[in-house]
């Protein structure tokens, strides 16, 4: 019996980490392809903020995959958090 709408889901880390790396992923995405040719220049041709943004988006769905095939599953009652 698996609830994935238990109280420990909106409290799982992997939820944060994913959503900040997604949005933070996405954002340094767009500075990447928008990015100048002196923007280029200064990190010597490799367009670092594409490359870091696209790694950035791949872990942030990576986790967001993770949290989404492997919900946690919420505390059952009378028993203790450390399995006594």
């Amino acid at each position: 019996m698996n609830d994935r709408k238990g109280p420990a889901r909106p409290f799982d880390i992997r939820l944060v980490i994913g959503g900040l790396f997604t949005v933070y992923g996405v954002v340094v995405t767009v500075a990447g392809i928008t990015a100048s040719d002196e923007d280029l220049a200064k990190a010597q041709g490799i367009n670092i903020n594409l490359w870091t943004g696209l790694g950035m988006l791949a872990l942030g769905v990576l986790f967001l995959a993770w949290l989404r095939l492997r919900p946690a599953a919420p505390p059952r009652r009378g028993e203790e958090p450390d399995g006594k």
